[in-house]
Order: C-alpha cells, then sequence, then structure tokens
C-alpha cells in the first residue's frame, strides 16, 4: 500500500464517529485492557504514545502518567483525541510522521499499537523501530501490538507483528507476550511488553 493510498483510507476512517469501533468493540476493549495492564509496570513520569486513534486508548493511559506526549500523523485523529481527553492538561500533542519524529527527550514508556504496519515497506518499519528504542530511557518499557503478519499482508501491508517482534528483539528485552484474539480472522493480535536493557552485559549478550 502506497504512502498516499495509507493517508486516504486513514483519512475515510476517521471520518466515521467510532473509527475501527474502538468503543464499541468487546475484542478491542479487551486490547486496550491488556496493553494498560502491560503499561502500568511501574512509575510513569513521560509517557510516548505513537498513533492516538481517536484517543480510546489515550483517556486510559493518560491518569497513569505524570506527562504524555502524543505523536500521530493525521491531524484528523490528533484533534478528536484532544477533544476526548482535555480534561487533562499534561498532554502534548505532535502531528508528525513517527519515521520524522525525533526529541532529546528520553521516555520511560513508549506505547505503539496497530501502527507500524501503515509504513511503506519492512525496512521502513525497521528505520522507525530504531527511532523508537532510541529514545526509550534506561530501563524503560515499550509496549508493542499489532495484527500478525498473516492479516497484514491480507490487508495489504507489508508484514505485522510477528516481523516487527523480531526487530524489537535486536535491541529490547523481551517480557511478557500475550495473544488476543476473537471469531473474527481480523481481530487477531499480539501484544509484547519489552523492556530497554540497562547494563552493557545484556546489551552485549542481545546484539550477538
Amino acid at each position: 500500500m502506497t504512502p498516499d493510498k495509507t493517508y486516504q483510507l486513514l483519512e475515510r476512517e476517521l471520518a466515521v464517529d467510532d473509527p475501527w469501533r474502538l468503543d464499541s468493540n468487546s475484542f478491542e476493549q479487551r486490547r486496550y485492557a491488556q496493553m494498560l495492564r502491560l503499561s502500568r509496570n511501574g512509575d510513569i513520569a513521560h509517557a510516548l504514545e505513537v498513533g492516538c486513534a481517536a484517543g480510546a486508548f489515550t483517556e486510559l493511559l493518560a491518569p497513569h502518567c505524570q506527562r504524555v506526549t502524543v505523536v500521530d500523523v493525521m491531524p484528523q485523529a490528533i484533534e478528536r483525541a484532544r477533544q476526548r481527553t482535555k480534561r487533562w492538561s499534561h498532554i502534548t500533542w505532535i502531528t508528525c510522521d513517527i519515521q520524522q519524529f525525533s526529541t532529546a527527550e528520553q521516555f520511560d514508556l513508549i506505547v505503539v499499537a496497530e501502527v507500524l504496519y501503515y509504513l511503506k515497506d519492512v525496512a521502513a518499519m525497521h528505520t522507525a523501530i530504531r527511532n523508537l528504542v532510541s529514545m526509550l530511557a534506561p530501563n524503560g518499557a515499550l509496549v508493542f501490538g499489532s495484527a500478525r503478519d498473516a492479516a497484514c499482508r491480507r490487508w495489504g501491508h507489508a508484514a505485522g507483528a510477528e516481523t516487527v517482534i523480531a526487530f524489537f528483539n535486536e535491541s529490547l528485552s523481551e517480557v511478557e507476550r500475550l495473544h488476543c484474539h476473537a471469531e473474527s480472522v481480523n481481530e487477531d493480535c499480539l501484544l509484547v511488553l519489552f523492556r530497554q536493557p540497562t547494563n552493557s552485559s545484556e546489551q552485549t549478550k542481545l546484539d550477538h
């Protein structure tokens, strides 16, 4: 799927009241509950959420963080999520492609779910993952979620969960993995909690 087609697809999906049925689908609600459980792994001073859709998970995450930075390529997604979470003042909103986003700040928690498969190819996914890992604080946690490879390829994307998990495992320690699925063939995803190594010996082991 080309970047232009992806952007047009997201525009159409964001035009409806409940895009991706994130508020009305029991599978999505279970998935978010599991993502929140994985995310609440210690005190969260500063979290980064990559891709906010319409703000359903942002609304769940915000009360557990001192600060939240939200990055999304779609201005419509940012505006909908901002309106949904306007009772909180500790959220920073940035409209930007994750491949272009960069900051000197480091995050205690990064959440990236159902986002990376929209990138144009596996090389772009790998580059985005390296970028995210570079912003993760020592001993920081990263929660990743995605439909599985087979589902993503059926949707016209280059790859999904299994491919991306292998890339994250090149530099992070995998702590926990959950399989979320329902009766629909399209409701089949993996959630993974990773942690940033805190010492050089552990990093050396991972590099090899």
